[in-house]
């Protein structure tokens, strides 16, 4: 699935970590979410699977543009 396919939920790409490169939740035409953060440690997941690491903030800003 390409960027360009999703709905970016937080960030406007104007902040101090550029336009690609800040944590963010994007929304999939399947209504799925997809978060982008820092690789995270805290524990190893099941094969298949990822940790990131996002500020809350960032999480809120999602809830907020799905309107929750």
């Amino acid at each position: 699935m390409a960027r360009e396919e999703l709905t970016r939920l937080t960030g406007n790409g104007n902040g101090t970590c550029g336009e690609d490169d800040c944590p963010n939740v994007y929304r999939t035409a399947s209504g799925s979410i997809v978060v982008q953060g820092d690789v995270s440690d805290a524990f190893t997941p099941p094969q298949g699977e990822g940790l990131v690491e996002i500020p809350e903030g960032v999480l809120r800003e999602a809830v907020r543009a799905l309107g929750r």
